[in-house]
Parts: C-alpha cells; sequence; structure tokens
C-alpha cells in the first residue's frame, strides 16, 4: 500500500515495540520522530525497522507536523507509541487500500483505552473518533502545541472505520499525574500565547466539574476504583492548568522547566 505510518516518541522502549510491530506490515514507510529518549527508544525502533528522525521537542502539534513531512506517500496513518493496532483495524485498513484509492481522502479512527490489568477494551470504555488515517494533501495536524487533531481542508467528510485502536496510556498512577502535571505547563503556556483568559471562578469548579466529566462523562466508573482514581487525576491535571493558569495571570511566568511529551489522551 503507497501509505506511511509515523511516530512521535521520548523514553518509550517499554512500549513502542508492540506499537511497530502491529503495524510494520501496513508499509514501507514506517517513521519514527524522536525528541530525546535516552531509554534505547531509537535502537529498539531502529531493530524493527522504522526510520528513526531526530527532533527536538516543539509541542504536539508542531512535532506531528514535522512527521508528516518526513512520510513518503501522501497517505498517512498516525499512531502513538502507547497504541496499539489490533488486527481486525489492520484488516479494515487493507481492505480500503484493495480496490485502489480509498473513497474517501480522511478516516476517523475509534481509541480505546485500556487500563492497567486489563487485556482489552472495556464493553463500555469512552472511545474517542479522531482522524488518524488521511491524505497529507486535505490535511494536516493543527499547529497548536497542546492540540491533537487533524484540520482537514474545508467540506471534506471523514469516513469512519470499524475497529479501534487500542491504548495504553496509563503505566501507573503516579506516572500519568506526573505526565499530566507536565502537559498543564503547556497548556498554561498556550493560554498565554493566545490571549486567553479564563476567569477566576473557575478555579473553584475545575476539579468538581472535571471529575464528574471523567468518572461520568467518559465512563471512568466502568473501571471501579481504579476508574474513580484515574478520573481524580484527570480532574486535578484540569485544576492545575488554570491554577497555573492563574498564578501567572497574578506573577508572571516560572522559571524554565523539562518540557516533555504528554502520552496519556483523555
Amino acid at each position: 500500500m503507497q501509505l506511511s505510518v509515523f511516530i512521535i516518541a521520548r523514553n518509550e522502549a517499554d512500549r513502542i515495540g508492540a506499537t511497530i510491530r502491529a503495524v510494520r506490515d501496513l508499509t514501507d514507510d514506517l517513521v519514527v520522530v524522536d525528541s530525546g529518549s535516552t531509554d534505547g527508544t531509537q535502537a529498539l525502533a531502529e531493530s524493527l525497522g522504522a526510520r528513526v528522525i531526530h527532533n527536538d521537542w516543539p509541542g504536539y502539534g508542531p512535532q506531528k507536523r514535522f512527521a508528516e513531512e518526513q512520510c513518503r506517500h501522501v497517505w498517512l496513518l498516525n499512531v502513538d507509541a502507547d497504541e496499539v493496532v489490533p488486527p481486525d483495524l489492520a484488516a479494515d485498513i487493507r481492505a480500503l487500500f484493495a480496490a485502489g484509492e480509498p473513497a474517501r481522502p480522511a478516516w476517523r479512527i475509534g481509541i480505546a483505552e485500556i487500563f492497567p490489568g486489563e487485556g482489552k477494551p472495556h464493553p463500555w470504555a469512552y472511545t474517542l473518533t479522531p482522524v488518524r488515517l488521511y491524505r497529507k494533501d486535505r490535511g494536516r495536524y493543527s499547529p497548536s502545541p497542546v492540540h491533537d487533531r487533524v484540520d482537514l481542508q474545508p467540506g471534506i467528510e471523514a469516513g469512519r472505520l470499524k475497529g479501534v485502536i487500542h491504548h495504553f496510556s496509563v503505566r501507573s498512577l503516579g506516572d500519568q499525574l506526573d505526565k499530566l502535571n507536565r502537559y498543564s505547563d503547556q497548556q498554561a503556556d498556550d493560554l498565554e500565547a493566545r490571549g486567553v483568559a479564563i476567569p477566576s471562578w473557575r478555579i473553584f469548579v475545575e476539579l468538581p466539574g472535571n471529575f464528574l466529566k471523567a468518572y461520568l462523562g467518559r465512563r471512568h466508573f466502568v473501571r471501579g476504583v481504579y476508574g474513580f482514581l484515574t478520573a481524580m487525576n484527570y480532574a486535578i491535571s484540569r485544576h492545575l492548568r488554570v491554577a497555573k493558569h492563574y498564578e501567572r495571570r497574578r506573577l508572571g511566568p516560572p522559571p524554565p522547566t523539562r518540557v516533555d511529551r504528554p502520552d496519556a489522551t483523555f
């Protein structure tokens, strides 16, 4: 198939192997853009057939746009380093290209989280449906440093594939909270860069409101106690975003800290 697959990564040696193995038979152009791994991610990816390119971390959207530009084919499939394309979805993609050019220039793919201790997505798990398979001459990733989405050209209506990507976003509760804390720094940076001012009253409702959003709206409750804990982590991260934004408006920006790529998707 005339299809490139690209992955962005940093310190993903424990997860990226499964990601690459699941998609390497779909493409002759598998690109991994690494932003400075120190755990052997680059060597592992190369050993599994990927073309590894280094690019310092510029933010989520810009890194994916850089990866798009490295791909040889016009059709692109994006998966993250903590995601796995199961066999049924791989078969759907092959079938889509079996008769030549797909009917639509962009396709949405469901993404369902698999939490620690689970072997497959819960039947009631919340599923995101972003565009992940698309022609790069008809859509590109948003340049936003914090928003993960493909911006399609006006008038394009994306199709929907039946299969679902398996998303292993949570290594542990502590690792999840650490990443979300760093991500909230980037979100506060983005708000400042765009000149957005969130009203101060949001500080008092952000945590409980987002806990309910995750626990009920995004059905974390189906995971029992663990779902309660991950919903709480999400709520804390959203509270931190507003709290840091408020602090910067009041006291100015904090000293520089390490910027890392978030892997958790909610």
